[in-house]
């Protein structure tokens, strides 16, 4: 699979490796603000909630919410999936902020826009082990992850299970991105620096993750378009 990031005007990004790139302050501070106001909008109108392992039912240590057409949801009986609407109030998922999907239409480098804005919220000792992101069935698209608040310690390695892992602290205004031979790759967070940033107000670390789940449909032309998802998608053991 061969992939590139577009070209972004702001900065040129770190390679990881092959497929994921760091782009370093990406968000000026004003960005930054205006993102998180965007986010905790929404937020007020899909609360954050804590997902459930599968088999055994253990919570997660972080808090999550989704923006877009499909959120993803994890809880015992059904597991990691996505859905159209939230858990817990049962209402549709707000929309993905403007502001990230410009992002997107200037990184991602794919012809049509994420469905999945994933809301991760990490407090104190919350963190996320080493994992796949694999229950999308578009997974030609790149995962674009942007980093508010708190420093975190950031993970990632091979697709395999046992390959050699690396470390790296992303910031506040970073900006991850992993396609191409690194969409697979197993990454996760270790621990967050409680107190690094005051970006947000009781402190803290949000993680807005872009994804697309379903595969463009091709049109009559043979260019892929865009659909508008109605149906859960479950494909794949990642978590979010």
């Amino acid at each position: 699979m061969s992939w590139e990031p577009q070209g972004c005007v702001k900065a040129s990004p770190l390679e990881l490796r092959p497929g994921a790139f760091l782009w370093r302050a990406l968000l000026s501070n004003d960005e930054q603000i205006d993102l998180l106001s965007q986010t905790m909008t929404r937020v007020a109108r899909a609360p954050f909630f804590r997902p459930r392992m599968p088999r055994t039912g253990a919570p997660f240590s972080v808090e999550m919410s989704n923006f877009g057409a499909l959120g993803w949801v994890s809880d015992q009986t059904n597991g990691y999936r996505y859905e159209p609407r939230h858990p817990e109030t049962g209402d549709v998922w707000p929309d993905i902020p403007p502001a990230l999907l410009r992002l997107w239409g200037e990184l991602a480098n794919y012809p049509v826009p994420p469905e999945a804005c994933l809301v991760n919220f990490y407090r104190g000792s919350a963190r996320m082990g080493l994992h796949q992101d694999r229950d999308e069935a578009a997974l030609d698209a790149p995962v674009l992850s942007i980093s508010l608040g708190d420093d975190a310690i950031f993970c990632f390695g091979g697709p395999m299970r046992g390959e050699t892992t690396s470390s790296i602290t992303i910031a506040s205004g970073d900006v991850v991105l992993m396609g191409g031979p690194a969409r697979l790759c197993r990454h996760g967070i270790n621990r967050i620096h409680v107190g690094s940033s005051s970006l947000i107000p009781d402190g803290g670390r949000i993680n807005l993750t872009m994804r697309r789940v379903k595969l463009p449909e091709i049109g009559t032309a043979g260019q892929r378009t865009d659909r508008p998802p109605n149906a859960p998608l479950s494909a794949g053991t990642g978590r979010g």
